[in-house]
């Protein structure tokens, strides 16, 4: 294990360089980030009672170093409604800070991106839809003559979804339960801050949540990745390295959520999990994940969907399965040398539901408390919408909106029962 994590420490650090801070004990860093923009900043940090004392540690650190905080405020609420936003918009607009500190897990940070784009480029107006979809915020601000964004320094504190070191912001439509992202390298962080020991307050449910969205976010991207792309070789390093270290720690973490150590691990997993982001796109599990989150977190509904969509790619990523397998090693059965196809993703796919049934995770759709048919409907026509297509154009298996019903709707069905032979394969 131990090579597993060095290798990830200088994979992170190629990619980030330092602008990135991370490790145990390097929270101390959010001043010297701070500081390169001004002394002046606009602190946004959870005022919850269970933050107390983070809130506290953050503030001495910023004053110790004369830093002045010019206007404090929440957290966004999960998965980034829309309104909170729009509320983060006018006190970024308000203030005007030389710098703004995000310090919270993805929905947090994912608030601050999106507020600071409309803040920046769309002063007057709360027109959130026209930045949704890959490259939307780099060509706005280039039409507009717009340079640059507010300097955001991002502080994760929960090990998931890496949005302090992508270029990714999910933002939902409560009114219609549909989360929507926005996709472009304009807002990536300027810096960004992750010491794994602020994860020990994470909780059993949003541990392992954390942990199978960073898993999915590895998963998926290798999955999409062209093995005849120039950087496949780094794209599989990240991404087998980050699936290894989660599938080998999670279960001894979730029996002693303490144990510094393990935290460190996965913390480290979930940022290449991140890392992968950059190279390359997640794909089905991701896309139907944004149509259920009336129902389900984001982590469990990657980790339930990514078994049907390994069997409805199997064909066309024989190679990336095998390499999967000898990760998965004591959940498989099968001698899988044997196997090709179909039949090797439902070996591979039967793993990943062990796996989750260790963790105490869900399977099926219809395990889920308020799942019914118009998830599925939600998920197809969501699937079909111009702003979610980079989804689409990352699956191994390419689909257009007219191909759907006939075999994106078969995986979600398969997912519903737990039934892999509805599932179609293209060809067959």
């Amino acid at each position: 294990m131990e090579d597993k994590i060095r290798l990830a420490e200088k994979l992170l650090k190629d990619y980030k360089g330092d602008d990135f801070s991370f490790g145990v004990g390097c929270l101390k860093d959010i001043s010297k980030y701070v500081l390169e923009f001004g002394k002046e900043t606009l602190l946004i940090i959870s005022q919850h009672g269970w933050a107390k004392s983070l809130r506290v540690e953050v503030k001495n650190i910023l004053i110790e170093s004369g830093i002045k905080i010019i206007a404090e405020t929440g957290t966004s609420g999960e998965n980034t409604p829309s309104e909170d936003v729009f509320a983060l918009t006018d006190l970024i607009k308000s203030v005007k800070p030389q710098s703004i500190v995000c310090v919270g897990g993805g929905s947090a940070i994912d608030c601050a991106k999106a507020a600071n784009v409309l803040a920046s480029v769309d002063p007057d107006e709360k027109n959130i839809e026209q930045f949704f979809g890959a490259g939307k915020v780099s060509e706005i601000m280039s039409s507009l003559g717009v340079d640059k964004l507010y300097p955001l320094i991002a502080v994760e504190i929960i090990a998931g979804s890496g949005s302090h070191i992508t270029r990714n912001a999910n933002v939902t439509n409560i009114r219609e339960n549909q989360k929507k992202i926005i996709m472009d390298n304009k807002i990536i962080p300027d810096r960004a801050v992750f010491d794994y020991l602020t994860t020990l307050t994470m909780p059993l449910n949003l541990t392992l949540d954390g942990a199978m969205d960073g898993f999915s976010h590895c998963l998926e991207v290798y999955y999409g990745a062209d093995e005849k792309m120039q950087d496949f070789k780094l794209v599989e390093e990240v991404c087998l390295t980050g699936i290894a270290l989660i599938i080998d720690n999670l279960p001894s973490l979730i029996k002693n959520l303490q144990d510094e150590k393990l935290r460190k691990v996965i913390g480290i997993a979930t940022d290449l999990g991140a890392y992968a982001l950059m190279l390359y796109g997640t794909n089905g599990a991701h896309l139907n994940s944004f149509s259920l989150i009336d129902i389900l977190s984001h982590g469990k509904a990657c980790a339930i969907l990514n078994p049907y969509y390994t069997v409805f790619f199997s064909p066309a990523i024989e190679n990336k399965l095998r390499k999967i397998a000898l990760i998965y090693g004591k959940y498989i059965k099968e001698d899988i040398s044997k196997l090709k196809g179909k039949e090797l993703g439902i070996a591979i796919a039967e793993a990943m539901t062990q796996f989750s049934r260790q963790i105490n995770f869900p399977v099926r759709l219809d395990e889920i408390k308020g799942f019914n048919d118009d998830h599925i409907a939600r998920a197809i026509n969501a699937a079909k919408n111009p702003q979610l297509k980079s989804k689409l154009e990352s699956m191994p298996v390419s689909l257009n909106a007219d191909q759907l019903d006939e075999y994106m709707r078969p995986v979600l069905e398969a997912a519903k029962t737990g039934d892999f032979s509805k599932i179609k394969i293209i060809g067959k």
